[in-house]
This record gives structure tokens, sequence and C-alpha cells, in this order.
């Protein structure tokens, strides 16, 4: 079942048993061609912290002693994200003051509907574009760092996770959409509030 436009939900990324990244989005389209989410600045934003204060970009989550979801609220720029049907990847667009800032490619798995939340697993390695389309790879070293690591990936799916990438990098280049002028103007409903977890309100 499709999510209506304006509803608020949450954006996830797990890694086996373990929540590792939560965002409460505005839904802005959910059709054929994907889910398009608004998150501003403040908007609830959550993700798992080990005692010593180690993110996943640190240590795995198996290795953490104390893990536990820390809501710091979105405290990076206006963000709206494309998660195309079936793709595994999103596109991130950045704004500040309502100035598009630049694009980011998260390379994960297809998303997963549950009930009012999306699902999917971070694939570590990202793509960094500024508006004039120069870009470049992000997290190569924990890409091959986390290579064997029995809740990451072996070295042949490493391979398919940069190729995707490869993939993505021609689009930017290109330029074809969604890289091209596409959502770059895009401006909010100004009578959303700032989208909360469903326990907050």
């Amino acid at each position: 079942m499709r999510f209506q436009t304006g509803q608020t939900i949450t954006r996830r990324y797990v890694r086996g048993e373990w929540v590792m990244w939560e965002q409460a989005m505005r839904v802005i389209r959910d059709d054929a061609d994907g889910l398009l989410l608004w998150q501003p600045v403040g908007g609830d934003f959550a993700r798992l912290v080990d005692a010593d204060g180690s993110t996943a970009h640190e240590v795995s989550p198996d290795a953490m002693t104390a893990p536990v979801m820390v809501n710091s609220g979105w405290l990076y720029s206006d963000v709206l994200i494309l998660m195309p049907a079936g793709a595994a990847h999103s596109v991130w667009w950045f704004f500040t003051d309502g100035v598009f800032t630049g694009w980011y490619v998260n390379l994960e798995s297809p998303y997963t509907r549950r009930g009012d939340a999306v699902e999917t697993t971070d694939h570590v390695l990202d793509i960094v574009a500024t508006p004039r389309r120069e870009w470049r790879w992000k997290d190569e070293d924990e890409l091959t760092g986390r290579i064997g690591h029995p809740l990451y990936f072996d070295a042949d799916q490493a391979v398919v996770i940069r190729a995707e990438g490869e993939r993505i990098i021609k689009l930017i280049e290109a330029p074809e959409f969604p890289f091209d002028d596409t959502y770059t103007g895009f401006r909010p409903d100004p009578s959303w509030p700032v989208a909360r977890f469903p326990d907050v309100g």
C-alpha cells in the first residue's frame, strides 16, 4: 500500500538484529518511480551509538559494548531523498537556506515497507557530487575494511556494490536524471510541521 503525500514515515537502516539509523520524513511522492521524502534541519533523527560515542563508521554493531539509539535531531542540511523502486541506492539533494548545495548517493539495498516505515541496509560506499557534478567516492576504506564481516558483504558482493556506484557516476557525468535540474529548486509545503517519530507526536 502506497504512502500518502504529506504523511510522516520512518526511514530506517537495519543490519542484522540492529536498527542503525532512523529518520522521520515527510512523503512528497510515492509512485512507480519511487519514494520521495523530505527532512528539514531539526527533524527527528536517531542512530546507534556505543557507550564511548562510537558509531557504525568506527565499529560494527556486534562489537559495540552498550549500543543505544540516540535522537540528536537532524543537524545537517535540509534533505530531499529519492528511493527509486527496486534500486540499490538512494539519491539525496541537500539544501542550505533553500539553496541546493549538492547530491549524495547512498548505496544500499532496495527498500522494504514495514507499516509506516521503510527499511534498507546501508552498503557503506557512497558518492558525493557538487552542483557542478564534480564527484568523489566516500568511505572507500570502510568498504574495504568490512569485506568478509558476516554482517556486511563478501568480496564478490563488494564488487557488485561498487559497480552500482559506477553506474550512477555515469548518470552524474551525463548528466541524466536524477542529476539534471530535477528537484534542485524544490520547496516544501510551508504548512508542514517538522516531522517527528510516531511516539513523539
